[in-house]
């Protein structure tokens, strides 16, 4: 689990993304079109952002 979560919010995007790690990852989709996780080779969720969030 990570120590320090950041968030970071662009209101004119309406983007939303959640950092719990930093490292080298890949983008995959999720059950719903506005989220996105950004995961490690081994599955582990780095971030996640969602668009549209308001």
């Amino acid at each position: 689990m990570a120590d320090t979560v950041r968030i970071w919010y662009d209101a004119e995007a309406d983007y939303l993304e959640v950092l719990f790690r930093d490292g080298a990852g890949y983008m995959t989709e999720t059950g719903h079109d506005a989220v996105m996780e950004r995961v490690d080779k081994d599955g582990h969720i780095l971030r996640f952002s969602i668009l549209g969030v308001s």
